[in-house]
């Protein structure tokens, strides 16, 4: 484990070049807000967050991840980061941090800044790097959140104390990890656990004892009862650490950490905006003909979805087996085929429709796992119960409060709209939608581009001249504390009624701009589908007339054979066949050759009627006509 004591860092003229930026920031953007810690000549610690990362925090803040991994990669900037978990499971950011001076203190300070940046609202679990300081900040600031140590972390820092283990044997690393993610219980983690320390001669090994010692912090089988959003133990990655994931460099500066941070968020927000927009018109492919695979279609996000689907599949070789029936309370044994050792228990409540596995995968991730939908299957549940969808990871995971919420176990804050910030955030997602649809072609970019004009004079006549407010409030804790709180709200002149009434009257005119593209974008695909069947019917065409031309060279090939007949006649002078009669043959011929070829140009003519190109052009202008 880290045991650093306080240390000062100093980052020369690169602390004023940030706190000029998080100045112009704060002037420029609505709910945006910051905090530095010391005295006015020397600026200790900032930390600094905007409107998206505090209203991301009031839909995904149930699970937090503060990364101080700078303090054991030896970057240059003491850079901390505050993540969670949207509904797509990337990762989404809820602050940022430049702890210069480290101490107790210094992180106890940080961690309250963030609280109260967000609205004081305590996530459900928090996952930190096995760092001394930062423990002692969690436990003071954040008691009434389960914490765990990052595991990710505790592979790459075991790496570097085994790294001679790691070199000698190739195996160890895929045993190592597999002990830790993969048991289902206990009692199988700790005689996995003994097996490798005993397989490679590592029972006295420090650093193996020391984070046995502390297994029920960071190993998933002692953690499952809490939601930690992690929907896989065994996927290779931290989705929790990976925003800024290799932002950091030794070589890193001030400066350039400004660029990069507005470049990662620009990254991760077009990430997000892509997926919503597959899951919004996209249409999952089923597997079953379950009405429950159907309803989590439609409420879940994709990527998730494929997560319920994958447990639903499993059913199948998962079946459930009553061990015990009380009444009430029914308790089934659920096994896969040829792995009954690893059978779990499901309890059934049938009066409350409520179920519990033995292997807390819903309490850990959020989804629910095979075998209590193996328990549904064979109890005819067609449909998820309310309390098994959680809204994080649905459809709708970004809307305001609305008649149910699954989330509410949590104690999540809600997304009220009396909130600036959830108004700004909804307004803005809104606007995206436009510009994503305007941008398809020239047509819909004017009619998006009238709409959005004419929307801005609405809004810039329902306000006043510019008005705002900087609130900045001073503490001690080890040093001043500047608050520079900033909620740039503009004041209204009207009243909320008519307020209410023009923004109805902007939902509308959007909605309307909507269906517009959705009309273009339908007659652009008729257009094509009659483009294709023009194609088509030429294509036919084309090919009888060619059909036919070729029979019409038959005859008069034909109609040429008097010549060949007479030069014939002459060299077989010594047949029994005289000239003349060779001659009126021919003639014959040719005669009927004439009379074939004369009904394939009267053919070929009507064909060609057809294919007259007036008629296309005609068709083309009326084509263009329903377009435009």
């Amino acid at each position: 484990m880290n045991n650093s004591s306080s240390r000062q860092r100093n980052l020369g003229p690169g602390v004023q070049c940030l706190l000029d930026y998080l100045k112009r920031m704060q002037a420029e953007n609505p709910g945006f807000f910051y905090a530095t810690e010391g005295d006015s000549e020397h600026c200790g610690n900032v930390f600094w967050t905007d409107a998206t990362s505090r209203a991301n925090y009031s839909y995904f803040g149930d699970t937090v991840r503060v990364d101080t991994s700078y303090r054991t990669n030896r970057s240059k900037i003491p850079f901390i980061t505050f993540t969670g978990i949207n509904h797509h499971a990337q990762p989404v950011l809820f602050g940022c941090a430049l702890l210069l001076n480290e101490s107790d203190n210094s992180f106890i300070w940080l961690l309250q800044t963030w609280l109260r940046a967000m609205s004081g609202r305590s996530p459900v679990s928090i996952t930190c790097d096995p760092d001394r300081l930062i423990q002692i900040a969690v436990a003071q600031v954040l008691p009434e959140a389960r914490s765990r140590f990052c595991r990710w972390s505790i592979f790459r820092q075991t790496q570097e104390k085994l790294s001679n283990v790691y070199q000698t044997n190739s195996t160890f690393d895929f045993e190592f990890q597999k002990c830790v993610n993969e048991a289902d219980t206990v009692e199988e983690f700790e005689s996995c656990w003994a097996t490798l320390l005993s397989r490679y001669y590592l029972m006295d090994n420090e650093w193996l004892q020391s984070l046995y010692n502390i297994r029920d912090q960071w190993v998933p089988i002692y953690l499952r009862d809490v939601f930690f959003g992690e929907l896989s133990t065994v996927e290779q990655n931290d989705a929790l650490s990976l925003f800024f994931d290799g932002l950091l460099s030794t070589s890193t500066t001030i400066q350039l950490l400004i660029k990069q941070y507005e470049k990662t968020i620009s990254s991760w927000h077009e990430k997000e905006l892509k997926d919503d927009f597959d899951t919004s018109n996209t249409t999952p492919v089923l597997k079953t003909p379950s009405p429950m695979e159907k309803q989590a279609a439609n409420l879940y996000t994709r990527r998730i979805f494929m997560k319920f689907q994958g447990e639903l599949v499993e059913t199948l070789a998962n079946p459930a087996t009553i061990v015990d029936d009380s009444g009430t309370v029914i308790t089934y044994r659920v096994a896969k085929f040829g792995e009954e050792h690893k059978a779990h228990t499901v309890r059934f409540n049938a009066f409350e429709m409520k179920a519990t596995c033995s292997c807390r995968m819903f309490e850990f991730s959020g989804i629910i796992c095979r075998h209590v939908l193996s328990v549904f299957r064979a109890k005819n549940v067609l449909m998820l119960p309310p309390e098994y969808v959680l809204k994080r990871w649905t459809r709708n995971a970004k809307t305001g409060v609305g008649e149910s919420e699954p989330d509410s176990a949590f104690g999540l804050p809600s997304n009220s709209q009396d909130s600036p910030i959830v108004r700004h955030n909804n307004l803005r997602q809104e606007a995206v939608k436009y510009v994503e649809e305007g941008a398809k072609s020239i047509h819909v970019y004017n009619v998006a581009m009238s709409a959005l004009q004419e929307a801005s004079k609405r809004v810039s006549a329902a306000k006043c001249k510019n008005s705002g407010t900087t609130l900045g409030t001073s503490e001690a804790n080890g040093g001043n504390l500047e608050m520079h709180a900033i909620e740039n709200q503009s004041a209204s002149c009207l009243s909320r009624e008519e307020k209410e009434k023009k923004i109805r009257e902007l939902s509308t005119e959007l909605e309307l701009t909507n269906q517009r593209c959705e009309v273009y974008r339908a007659i652009l695909l008729a257009l094509f589908r009659d483009i294709e069947d023009q194609k088509l019917k030429l294509s036919v065409k084309r090919s009888s007339a060619f059909a036919l031309r070729e029979i019409s060279c038959y005859p008069v090939r034909a109609a040429k054979e008097p010549s060949s007949a007479q030069n014939l006649s002459s060299s077989l002078s010594s047949s029994s066949l005289t000239r003349a009669r060779l001659l009126t043959r021919a003639r014959a011929r040719a005669r009927r050759a004439q009379a074939i070829e004369a009904r394939a140009r009267a053919q070929l003519t009507r064909v060609e009627l057809e294919l007259e190109p007036e008629q296309l052009a005609s068709s083309s202008r009326a084509q263009f006509t329903i377009f435009s």
